[in-house]
C-alpha cells in the first residue's frame, strides 16, 4: 500500500518555515507498512491545491494532507478537496456548536471567520479535535481515501494517532517493516557509494538509501514483508554484507550521533575527555555536551582562538608557535598534550585551522585544519583539508575530531 503527501501553505516555500510534520507522518505510516511515494508543499492558491490533490488521488490510494484547515481566507483546503473531488462543502451544525462551545470555555468571543470551519466536504466522516477548532476530515473516494489533517503538530499528531491510523490499520493488508540504520565516518557519500552498491543492488527489497553531512553518511535500510521474520531476516542479509565490507568505518548501528557512540566507548572504559580549540571556537566541546550524561566523562576545555590564549591559558611556548605557526602539527600536538595535564583527562582533542573564507595565516588555504589527541601512550595530530564554506570546514573538523578519537579507543 501506498501514500502521497500534501503539505499546505506558502509560509513552507520560504526560508522561514520547514514542513516538519511530513517526517513523523512518515515514521507513523511505515510502521502500518504503508510507504511513502511522493509528497509535495503548495502554496495557499486553490487551483494549484485542488490541481495537486486530485492528481494525487488519481495515482494513489491514501492521501493525506496537513495543514489549511483554519479560519483564515487563505486557508483552503476544505475548499480545494471539494473541487478537486467534485463535491460539495456542507455545513455542519454539531461541528460549529463545537468550536462556540470551545471558545466559550476559554472565555474568548469567536470571531465570524471561524464558522467557515464548520464545513465539511460532502460525505466526510468528522475527526474531532479537542487540541483545536479545526476538525480533520476523512474522505473514500472509490476505494481511495483522503484524509485531511491540521497543520498544527499538537493537533495533527493526536488525530493522526486517535482517528487516522486505527481506519487504516482495518484497511490495509498487514505489512511488517524492519530497518537497519547505520551511521559511517572518515568517508565519503561516493566513496560509500561505490564501496557498498555491489551489495545492495541486487536486492529490490530490502531499500537502500544513503544520506550525506559534512563527514557523517548514513546507511538506510527498509525492508516490507508480510511477517516480521522475513522483514527482519532481509535487513539482516543485506545488513550483515554491509558491515563486512565498511568495518570500523561503521560508528553507529541504533543512528545513535557520532558524540553519544564516543561517549559510550569513554563511559565504558572509565575514561575522560578534555578539549583545547581554536578555528571550532567551542562547537566541538558544544557538540559534545549534546549527548545525555556527557557530564560523566567530559571534563571541560579551553577556547583558546587568539595566539595569547594559547600561551597564557593552555602555557604554550611563545616562540615554539612564533616558529610553527598557530596552524601546525606542533601546535596541535602541544594543545592536546597541556589539555590532557591541566585537566586530568584521559583523553584531549585539539583543533587549529583556517576554517575561511580567507586566511589568517600566510601560507596556509582556507579549509586546512589539523587535529590533535593527546592519550596515555602518546600525542600526535593529522591533517585534513575540508571543502566548502566556513560553516562547513567547521562541523567537518569537528565531526573529524570524535572520529578521530573514535579511532584510538
Amino acid at each position: 500500500m501506498t501514500a502521497e503527501m500534501i503539505a499546505v501553505g506558502s509560509e513552507m516555500l520560504t526560508p522561514a518555515k520547514v514542513d516538519t510534520n511530513s517526517l513523523w507522518l512518515t515514521d507513523q505510516l511505515n510502521l502500518l507498512g504503508i510507504d511513502l511515494v511522493q509528497k509535495a508543499v503548495v502554496g495557499d492558491d486553490r487551483d494549484r491545491l485542488a490541481a495537486a490533490i486530485g492528481a494525487a488521488v488519481g495515482r494513489t490510494p491514501i492521501v493525506l494532507i496537513t495543514g489549511g484547515l483554519g479560519p483564515t481566507e487563505d486557508d483552503l483546503t476544505r475548499e480545494a478537496t471539494a473541487q478537486a473531488l467534485n463535491r460539495e462543502l456542507v455545513h455542519d451544525a454539531e461541528t460549529l456548536a463545537a468550536i462556540e462551545a470551545r471558545f466559550a470555555r476559554l472565555h474568548r468571543k469567536m470571531a465570524p471567520n471561524n464558522r467557515r470551519q464548520a464545513f465539511l466536504v460532502a460525505g466526510a466522516v468528522k475527526l474531532d479535535n479537542p487540541n483545536g477548532t479545526a476538525p480533520g476530515q476523512w474522505i473514500e473516494v472509490e476505494g481511495r481515501i483522503v484524509v485531511l489533517l491540521p497543520g498544527p503538530p499538537g493537533e495533527m499528531k493526536p488525530m493522526l494517532l486517535n482517528h487516522v491510523l486505527p481506519r487504516l490499520r482495518e484497511r490495509v493488508p498487514r505489512r511488517a517493516l524492519r530497518t537497519r540504520f547505520y551511521r559511517v565516518a572518515g568517508m565519503g557519500e561516493s566513496d560509500v557509494d561505490q564501496r557498498i552498491a555491489p551489495l545492495y543492488k541486487p536486492y529490490a527489497n530490502p531499500v537502500t538509501t544513503i544520506l550525506a553531512a559534512a563527514g557523517d553518511i548514513q546507511i538506510h535500510l527498509r525492508a516490507f514483508c508480510e511477517t516480521e521474520e522475513e522483514a527482519e531476516g532481509l535487513v539482516a542479509e543485506l545488513g550483515a554484507k554491509i558491515e563486512a565490507e565498511l568495518g570500523d568505518r561503521i560508528y553507529s548501528t541504533t543512528g545513535a550521533p557520532l558524540e553519544v557512540a564516543v561517549g559510550q566507548m569513554l563511559k565504558q572504559r572509565g575514561a575522560t575527555l578534555a578539549v583545547a580549540e581554536s578555528c571550532t571556537g567551542g562547537l566541538l566541546g558544544g557538540r559534545i555536551t549534546e549527548a545525555p550524561g556527557a557530564s560523566e566523562w567530559f571534563l571541560g576545555g579551553f577556547q583558546v582562538y587568539g595566539r595569547a590564549m594559547k600561551t597564557r591559558l593552555l602555557g604554550l611556548d611563545d616562540k615554539m608557535v612564533e616558529r610553527e605557526g598557530v596552524v601546525s602539527e606542533a601546535v596541535a600536538v602541544a594543545m592536546a598534550e597541556s589539555a590532557r595535564d591541566r585537566t586530568g583527562a584521559t583523553y584531549a582533542l585539539s583543533v587549529t585551522g583556517e576554517a575561511g573564507p580567507e586566511s589568517a595565516t600566510p601560507g596556509i588555504e582556507p579549509g586546512t585544519v589539523w587535529i590533535g589527541i593527546a592519550t596515555p601512550e602518546r600525542a600526535e595530530a593529522r591533517l585534513y583539508r575540508f571543502p566548502g564554506d566556513r560553516a562547513r570546514v567547521r562541523a567537518f573538523a569537528v565531526q573529524s575530531a570524535l572520529n578521530l578519537l573514535r579511532l584510538r579507543i
